[in-house]
Order: structure tokens, then C-alpha cells, then sequence
């Protein structure tokens, strides 16, 4: 069984494959081997991977593909959604990285975090600004799938109230409430934290808009996590530069990098990391362990983990 796999993790990979795996390690930088014709499957990694609809031009028996990413808006393209590929994410295997990150984002806003390290650099002794708890905050999650559970989690941990969103509503422990479809904008008032961790989709682009950060508290604070384009980014650069919220932790963009003229730099009230909330040492052993297993569910017709539903978008 040839499958295509990532050079960039041939080290780690490896070791570990089946014997009766035959390996295509693909490199962009060399071309596109001739026998990816032969190949059924795809480990698709982070960087340095050539875009998918010409190297599916050169794969006609490829049967399943797999991305290291829990989002797979850049995965479904026209050629994807033409053919029969059955397509797998990583969810899952992220979701302790971002939560903690998440969790350090509300912290960092609570105690004045970034306030007090400026006064260090300073050598300044301030008066004690007016720092706030968790404990008792309402917490927000738009998009409680396994990443916002994880956060969920946590947060209940520090004795936060938790509201949740998704497409499907269920009860989940430690959750005050799961609702449906636009229910979470009945829900901004109260909230002191929201935290985006939706898929994005047609139906979630642009979702999060002036009309959302108009209902949201003054106080309130927002954090994404999930893509940069779940948000309407001119609204919410008006809404941080009046004062309308308290102010905001990137980790996604429209476009990434963040052009050097982007106003998000220098607003005071945000916070922004270049897309790595996901990022850890552990983050390839998840990985690869995933893959494996499907790998092996694969090669036996088993049903394959983390299936997309690639109409809905995720």
C-alpha cells in the first residue's frame, strides 16, 4: 500500500510505519514523483506542502487524506469536494495546547499582566491596578467542540460560569448551557470572556460582527482561537479603538501573516501571537499517533477517526 507522507517528519515517522506501508516521502521542493499515481493515501503536513488540487492531478487512486489541522477550511477544495476522499482532521489534538493558552489569555487580562511587566521594564513601582478574578466570571464558548470542552474544563476549574454554542445542542457537564445555532448572541451580555473556537465555514465567516461586539459588555474581553475570518476584523478594530470592548487576544487573522499596516499592532488593548496557540512539544506524538491508528484502520476497513464532514465544512 504506497501512501504519500510529509519529509519534514521522516525522522519521527518513520520508525513507526507498518512494514507493509510503502512510503512516498514527498517533498514539493523535488516534484511530483511518478508514483503518487500509485498512491491511496495522504499525510498532509503544516508547511512546505504544495497546494492540494495539482498534486491530486497526479494521485488518481487516492482514497483518503488526512490533515495534522483541526480546521479544514484550506483542505476542501473544488478537487476534494469532487472526488470521493474520505477526509480525517486532527481534532483532538490540540485541544490541551490551545486551552491552556486560552486559559493564560484570561489570566494575562485579569491580573494586568502585560501593565505590570511594562512597569517592570520601567523600574517602576506602581499602585495595584484594579485586578480581577475568574472565579464567579461567565465565560462564553462559541463553538464547544473538543477544543472549547477542553477549555470548558479548565475554566470551571477556576470556578467560571460557562456558556457553550455548537450546531447541535446537548447538555455537557460543568456547561450552564449549551445552545443552538445563533443562540449565543442571547448569551454575549453577560459574558466576560467569549472565546471563538468555531470551525470556519460559509455559515460562520464573518459571524462575529459589529451586531455581536455591539452586545457584548464594556468590560468584556475576546479571545480566537479558531480562524481569523469567523470575525468581521474592521468591526472589531472599530470596537477595540472606541472602547466598546475591553479589548482582545488574537491568535488568528483574515490574513497571516498580519501585514505590517494592520492597525491590530499597536492598539493597546490586544494581545496577538503569530497562529501558535496550538503548538507544543507533544503536539507531532499526537499527531502521528493518530495517524497511525487510522492508518491501520485504513489498511483493515475499519471506520477511520476524525472523519469531516466535508458538506458541512468540518
Amino acid at each position: 500500500m504506497k501512501i504519500i507522507v510529509p519529509t519534514a517528519i521522516r525522522d519521527l515517522l518513520e520508525p513507526k510505519l507498518p512494514t507493509w506501508a510503502e512510503p512516498i516521502w514527498f517533498d514539493r521542493t523535488v516534484g511530483f514523483p511518478s508514483d503518487l499515481v500509485e498512491a491511496v493515501a495522504y499525510y498532509r503536513w503544516w508547511f512546505g506542502e504544495p497546494k492540494l488540487d495539482p498534486l491530486l492531478a497526479h494521485t488518481p487512486n487516492l482514497h483518503w487524506l488526512q490533515t495534522p489541522s483541526a480546521g479544514v477550511d484550506h483542505v476542501l477544495t473544488p478537487s476534494v469536494l469532487a472526488r470521493p476522499i474520505t477526509v480525517t482532521n486532527s481534532a483532538g489534538v490540540h485541544a490541551i495546547p490551545i486551552a491552556e493558552f486560552t486559559l493564560g489569555f484570561m489570566l494575562a487580562h485579569a491580573k494586568h499582566m502585560a501593565q505590570l511587566r511594562t512597569a517592570q521594564a520601567e523600574q517602576r513601582w506602581v499602585d495595584p491596578p484594579a485586578l480581577a478574578e475568574l472565579y464567579g466570571a461567565t465565560l462564553l464558548i462559541i463553538g464547544i467542540g473538543g477544543i472549547g470542552q477542553a477549555i470548558a474544563e479548565r475554566a470551571a476549574a477556576f470556578g467560571m460560569r460557562i456558556y457553550g454554542s455548537r450546531r447541535t445542542p446537548s447538555p455537557m457537564s460543568g456547561v450552564a448551557q449549551v445552545v443552538g445555532s445563533d443562540g449565543w448572541r442571547d448569551l454575549l451580555p453577560e459574558a466576560d470572556y467569549v472565546v471563538l473556537a468555531t470551525p470556519l465555514t460559509p455559515e460562520t465567516r464573518g459571524m462575529f460582527d459589529a451586531a455581536a461586539l455591539e452586545r457584548m459588555k464594556p468590560s468584556a474581553y475576546l479571545i480566537n482561537i479558531a480562524r481569523g475570518a469567523v470575525i468581521d476584523e474592521p468591526a472589531l478594530i472599530a470596537a477595540l479603538r472606541a472602547g466598546r470592548i475591553s479589548g482582545a487576544a488574537l491568535d488568528t487573522f483574515v490574513q497571516e501573516p498580519l501585514p505590517s499596516d494592520s492597525p491590530l499592532w499597536n492598539l493597546p488593548n490586544v494581545t496577538l501571537t503569530p497562529h501558535i496557540t496550538a503548538f507544543s512539544p507533544r503536539m507531532r506524538e499526537r499527531q502521528i499517533a493518530l495517524f497511525l491508528e487510522n492508518l491501520h484502520r485504513f489498511a483493515t476497513d475499519q471506520p477511520l477517526l476524525n472523519v469531516v464532514d466535508k458538506a458541512a465544512g468540518y
